[in-house]
């Protein structure tokens, strides 16, 4: 039946493109692994190809689907009606491609690479078309990406070694290469490997397997298949793709693109994503990482379901549990026709089948059933986690190595990520951190205030975070993979409105993976990979520092140094730097660690490791008593630790760290009780170079392993190290944070660390006040970092819930203080003097000006909380915080100044908007 008779819409397609590729590369019959086009005579059927097309918007959808957004086996088998194919919108959408992208090897992998080309095109604004032209089973299915391929400005071919030996594939090839518009991908072999004599008489170890007569596919014309073959071994540009490469690769052929068809928006993108990954995490690599094999391969396995790459080889097999299969009706699970076409592979010398579970399967197999889903080898400790799901939670003690873990994971993989996403999930700072996902992913936040949907009236502050947030999950929902990394987590709900954690997190199963570390056992109804100490190996390894070979009797004492810190990695890591750095013998260490006695302090609660290991006590005592002795008399390093702990849980700049140190003006009583210490340990060894500068300083702390280096002249802290020197130094340090940072501090360099000087100031929830500032410093404060704080927050991040409570938080601490103000007017007046001030506040009579900043600031801030009232409609409370700040201003600066009517601008439109919402 002609089609264009059937549908009177359908365009005119030339005799031409309706064909099966010219003879001179196709023959009538081609293997079976390369199933030819149907005759026109034969029954039109639809295009099966990759859901991932626009263009796919015309062609059948109603087909199964399974995990990776491809028809299932059986959709592949059914037949669909010639209606449900629309060759109108079909042909007007592939008369507009930009991009023709083909590839015929369907391995889990190369999918990935094809839906992340894919999407990262269509973000661009480049028009493309996917086809597995293998999946095409009529003529009118071919006649459409045949009509793609003439209309597309490039091509992209995924080659592989199975490339060469099908038929459509080398047909794109052809086209491409003789408009000299092709663009490579060479996907497990690189472009010398494509040489067609190598290929015909199996020289080499790939071709040994995967070689031979190739060009027999194409009728017994090897002339022309050679042609090909020798054209693709000189094609220029050209990318070889492998695991430790993606995202460059991917990157530069979107440069390639966006030159060619002079887009100059994409090449500004891929800049500015280039700038982005160079600091996407936040802490270097530890050089110093050891061990940790298995631990890292169940991590690959649970998000990726396979293992591939250049540490392929170091990981155990994976196999399938031996059980009893139980008869179901319609013949074995989809699991066990896999597994046993598996072994036939095996026999013939194939590649094995990788095996993904899909939601459905977990669901009838993995938990109905009561069947395990697969298993690592015969001896693994996490059987119950499943694999290929795209989400891994690592839990254990603090100190054991869990962020270690995730950013060696983080650095070894970054390649298979557009980017690594790297949020701390302390409680405080957890949906701020998340809300900073919106400007690295390029979404905007758009502030304007509409009716909701589903309540017809206007969105109030959770519906305008539930926005931002569903922003954040429909950008890590695509098929472009990130890798979203909760760095400890503390808890399961939100320490600001007790939401569930799991409302942040994206669905499980995309492209974009999920890594958690906890302290908890279980998080979110995961089961976590719980991670235990180093082994014996790796725990001489990492202690022997700069060692080679030692004695007998030195290698007993690191052993006993090893039992007494019960293998904790921060323990074995602190000795490794100090027998590094410092001339000493392991023996002598270890006398020294003896003879510091146990301090009585009391460790509890977030201290249950110090409280559970007094070798790691007595180990951080020496630590710090050397650095105290060899920094006289300023102490810099030690000092610059003992500050650490009242910043953000983030990494924090140097200069600002060292300014906080340095406005500690006096010792305290931690730095005496480290050079009591010293007076214990009968040696002479010292650090060969006092710090003298902040460069020195952090040079010193990172040497010794008490901190970390990072980025752009960054460092951090490990939570111990930061809890220890906490409790052996004076909580007066705060104050001096909250001086640095109003000396130093920047809002758009240090926004978290001046969140944590405001959660120092001010009482949130039943934390108490850590730092009393005097009023006029408190009110510099305010107007310098708080009220810019609350507007860039809430703006850029739209975190509302937050930001309101800051501003209300200040606003009574100013009440407050101006209640005071009043009293001791009224007390004076009453020839009374009992009230006595805080220090460093002054009177009204002795600072009139002082008393008026005082009002005018409580003003800027009813303000401010009104006008983000009118965004989140709370238009009735907005009004009387309004009518407030009027008064104030009226009363200070009179009915006509201009900042009185600003106000009374702000009033109006609440009203206004007050009143359109009650009439409507």
């Amino acid at each position: 039946m002609d089609r264009s008779a059937h549908n009177p819409c359908a365009p005119s397609v030339s005799h031409s493109a309706i064909q099966s590729p010219p003879p001179s590369l196709l023959r009538e019959s081609p293997l079976s692994d390369t199933p030819p086009p149907a005759q026109l005579g034969n029954p039109p059927q639809p295009l099966y190809s990759l859901s991932l097309s626009p263009f796919a918007e015309g062609l059948p959808c109603s087909l199964p689907i399974d995990s990776d957004g491809i028809p299932s086996d059986e959709a592949l088998d059914e037949d669909v009606a010639d209606e449900e194919l629309d060759p109108l919108s079909s042909s007007a959408r592939v008369r507009s491609c930009d991009v023709y992208l083909g590839f015929t090897d369907r391995r889990a992998s190369i999918l990935r690479l094809v839906k992340w080309l894919r999407a990262e095109l269509e973000m661009q604004g480049m028009m493309c078309f996917v086809s597995d032209r293998c999946r095409c089973k009529d003529a009118y299915a071919h006649s459409i990406a045949r009509e793609a391929m003439e209309a597309a400005s490039f091509g992209v071919v995924v080659i592989t070694h199975k490339s060469l030996s099908n038929a459509y594939s080398m047909e794109e090839m052809a086209i491409f290469l003789e408009r000299k518009r092709l663009v490579p991908i060479f996907f497990g072999l690189s472009q010398g490997d494509c040489i067609a004599m190598d290929i015909v008489q199996r020289r080499g170890e790939l071709w040994e397997r995967f070689g031979g007569d190739l060009w027999t596919a194409y009728g017994g014309l090897e002339k022309e298949w050679k042609e090909v073959v020798n054209k693709l071994s000189r094609a220029e540009p050209k990318w070889e793709v492998n695991a430790g490469n993606y995202r460059d690769s991917i990157m530069d052929v979107l440069l390639l693109l966006g030159k060619g068809l002079r887009r100059r928006s994409v090449i500004e993108k891929v800049d500015r994503w280039k700038d982005s990954v160079a600091k996407e995490l936040p802490i270097s690599r530890n050089l110093h990482f050891v061990g940790r094999k298995k631990e890292l391969m169940e991590l690959e396995m649970l998000l990726f379901g396979d293992v591939e790459g250049e540490h392929h080889d170091d990981y155990i097999e994976i196999s399938t549990r031996k059980r009893h299969r139980r008869k179901m009706t319609g013949g074995n699970s989809r699991r066990d026709r896999i597994a046993k076409a598996n072994e036939e592979r095996r026999s013939k010398g194939k590649e094995t089948v990788v095996w993904k579970e899909n939601k459905n399967d977990i669901e009838m197999e993995g938990i109905e059933s009561g069947e395990r889903p697969l298993r690592l080898g015969k001896k693994s400790s996490a059987t119950d986690l499943l694999f290929g799901k795209g989400v891994a939670c690592v839990s254990g003690d603090s100190g054991v190595g869990k962020t270690e873990l995730l950013l060696e994971f983080a650095y070894r993989f970054s390649q298979r990520y557009k980017m690594v996403l790297w949020v701390g999930g302390e409680a405080r700072y957890l949906r701020q951190n998340f809300m900073k996902l919106l400007p690295l992913l390029g979404v905007d936040v758009d502030m304007d205030n509409e009716l909701s949907p589903e309540r017809n009236e206007p969105k109030s502050f959770e519906d305008m975070e539930e926005e931002a947030i569903r922003k954040v999950h429909k950008e890590l929902m695509r098929d472009i993979p990130f890798l979203l990394v909760i760095d400890n987590l503390e808890r399961e709900n939100d320490w600001w409105d007790g939401r569930n954690v799991m409302e942040l997190l994206p669905r499980f199963s995309g492209q974009t993976h999920v890594l958690i570390s906890t302290r908890l056992p279980q998080i979110l109804n995961i089961k976590p990979l719980r991670l235990l100490c180093l082994s014996g190996s790796d725990s001489m390894s990492l202690m022997k520092g700069s060692s080679r070979d030692l004695k007998t009797e030195e290698a007993d004492a690191l052993r006993i140094i090893e039992e007494k810190l019960g293998r904790l990695p921060l323990g074995l890591s602190l000795v490794g730097a100090i027998l590094s750095e410092l001339p000493i013998a392991p023996s002598k260490l270890l006398d020294s660690i003896n003879r510091i006695p146990f301090s009585e302090h009391t460790w509890s609660g977030d201290d249950l490791i110090l409280r559970r290991n007094p070798f790691l006590v007595q180990l951080l005592d020496v630590c710090f008593a050397t650095l105290d002795q060899a920094e006289m008399p300023n102490k810099l390093a030690t000092k610059m630790v003992q500050a650490s702990y009242w910043f953000a849980p983030s990494v924090i700049p140097i200069p600002l760290l060292a300014r906080a140190a340095r406005e500690t003006r006096r010792a305290h009583r931690g730095s005496q009780f480290w050079r009591r210490c010293l007076h214990l340990i009968s040696c002479t060894w010292m650090i060969s170079k006092a710090p003298n500068s902040k460069a020195d300083a952090s040079s010193v702390l990172v040497r010794f392993r008490l901190a970390r280096s990072t980025k752009n002249g960054y460092i951090s802290f490990h939570d111990i190290i930061k809890l220890y020197a906490h409790k052996k130094g004076d909580v007066r340090i705060a104050r001096s944070v909250i001086r640095a940072i109003r000396t130093e501090g920047s809002l758009l360099q240090h926004s978290d660390h001046i969140w944590a000087a405001c959660l120092l100031l001010f009482k949130f929830g039943r934390d108490p006040v850590a730092v009393n500032l005097s009023t006029r410093d408190l009110l510099s404060f305010i107007k310098q970092f708080v009220l810019p704080l609350a507007y860039h927050n809430f703006t850029r991040y739209s975190w509302c819930s937050a930001v309101m409570e800051l501003l209300r938080l200040c606003t009574e601490t100013l009440e407050s203080l101006e209640n005071s103000f009043l009293n001791e007017v009224n007390n004076t007046r009453n020839n009374s003097s009992s009230m006595r001030r805080p220090k460093g506040q002054s009177s009204v009579q002795s600072d009139p000006q002082l008393y008026q900043d005082l009002a005018h600031l409580r003003a800027m801030l009813l303000e401010t909380r009104a006008k983000f009232m009118l965004k989140g409609g709370q238009y009735d409370l907005g009004e009387q915080l309004c009518r407030t700040a009027v008064s104030i201003k009226e009363v200070i600066y009179g009915w006509d100044h201009p900042e009185t009517q600003a106000t009374c601008e702000t009033l109006e439109r609440l009203m206004r908007f007050q009143s359109n919402f009650m009439i409507s």
